[in-house]
């Protein structure tokens, strides 16, 4: 199979990389693969467990991220039907990396908080 980046290069415009680099650096694809990470999660166990995400975003990021391998969607025959999503063997080598992101941010949040209320002090000394 011939790719229109045949050297990969996520700097290049026209490299489909970049496709990826954005599907991952989505923070609800980041949230997703790291509660399928363990074991698979019904749909509506996602919608419980990511608060602020719509129905409509997390159908749409699933559905991103079978596209591109990362999860499978399974459907068991049950009155209504239940949809369990889980991480493929390729979306677990994805899930640990960006699961780094989140723990990350997690831990450094009120560094950053204080460097954007120093950052924005600043502004306002500035405009005065």
């Amino acid at each position: 199979m011939k790719t229109a980046c045949p050297n990969p290069n996520a700097y290049a415009a026209t490299c489909p990389t970049r496709l990826v680099l954005d599907r991952v650096a989505d923070k609800w694809a980041v949230l997703i693969l790291g509660l399928l990470r363990d074991e698979p999660v019904r749909f509506n166990g996602l919608r419980r467990l990511i608060e602020g995400i719509s129905q409509k975003m997390l159908s749409q990021t699933l559905k991103s991220l079978e596209r591109d391998g990362l999860v499978s969607r399974k459907a068991i025959p049950t009155v209504p039907v239940t949809v369990e999503y889980s991480i493929t063997p390729l979306g677990r080598t994805l899930s640990v990396t960006v699961d780094s992101l989140r723990v990350w941010a997690e831990t450094h949040i009120d560094k950053v908080l204080k460097a954007q209320k120093h950052y924005d002090a600043g502004l306002q000394r500035k405009a005065a």
